[in-house]
């Protein structure tokens, strides 16, 4: 394979992960990669429970190395050897995944995940009697659209762009509400962000949202669902965040906008916000560390 730029970084449990040049981030929290996979997006989307249906779809919007749904995977067929998976993952650049299996990252998962994985990687879809898979390639506010309009509806959502100061595009109050078409009645979304932009983000969307379990010194995530039954509370501190400056969400209303201009139409609606000022709501909290 030529090289595509993508060394293996080694996080706190042992697994691997990339960083990107691009984007300036890690695609996973170097306090433990395997374990985000499962505590901030596979658990929270209660996949161990929901197993236990005949057939179970995934969304996986930006699949990146494949961990997220590597894992999701090892949980279903852990529970449910018989369950059927139907999975669409979304991702611009084809080199991560197939990088990461060209360097056996994801041999760490039970067989036959990592050897399905590949054949999706390389080939963008597979089909066998347990296994469904397509990788559909490109922005994936175009691929969404194109999702949304097929009626797919997905029993659990992994969200997991780069930040939303790198990557503002994909955590819109109209990407979010594409989200929201493709996600089931009964179905999560999941992210590792505890933004309160995001947060508000989902809320306009039409989404419940509830707080999900710390990786290592990283904050807590984001698990949101169309109910609120079942979700984790949000403390007070995240309640208040969300009445201030901070929460006021990205916007694409055409879906089409480069970063720098979603960035700047945020941050003219910040300036001129009637809202809380965030700082002073950090003062208040200042001797609290999660969200």
């Amino acid at each position: 394979m030529q090289d595509s730029g993508f060394a293996p970084q080694l996080t706190a449990d042992g697994s691997f992960t990339f960083f990107s040049n691009e984007f300036g981030e890690s695609f996973h929290s170097t306090q433990g990669a395997k374990e985000e996979a499962l505590l901030k997006f596979v658990e929270p989307c209660q996949l161990a429970q929901k197993a236990q249906k005949p057939v179970l779809r995934l969304l996986d919007v930006c699949y990146g190395l494949g961990y997220n749904t590597a894992a999701a995977l090892e949980v279903i067929w852990a529970n449910n050897p018989n369950c059927r998976v139907e999975l669409i993952a979304l991702e611009l650049d084809p080199t991560v995944p197939r990088t990461a299996i060209a360097q056996s990252l994801l041999s760490t998962w039970s067989s036959p995940i990592p050897q399905w994985l590949e054949i999706m990687a390389t080939s963008l879809c597979l089909q066998t009697n347990q296994l469904s898979a397509e990788l559909r390639l490109g922005d994936a506010r175009e691929t969404i659209q194109q999702l949304r309009q097929s009626n797919f509806q997905a029993d659990a959502i992994f969200l997991d762009p780069f930040s939303p100061p790198r990557c503002p595009q994909l955590w819109t109050v109209e990407f979010f509400q594409q989200l929201a078409g493709c996600c089931a009645t009964d179905g999560k979304l999941a992210t590792y962000s505890c933004a309160a932009s995001v947060r508000h983000a989902l809320l306009a969307a039409g989404f419940k949202i509830g707080s999900t379990s710390q990786v290592g010194a990283r904050q807590p995530g984001t698990v949101a669902s169309f109910t609120a039954t079942d979700l984790p509370t949000l403390s007070v501190r995240s309640e208040e965040h969300l009445q201030t400056r901070a929460a006021i969400p990205h916007r694409d209303p055409h879906l089409c906008d480069p970063a720098a201009v979603i960035l700047e139409r945020r941050r003219l609606e910040q300036q001129e916000s009637s809202l809380e000022p965030t700082s002073r709501w950090q003062k208040r909290w200042s001797n609290f560390k999660s969200c």
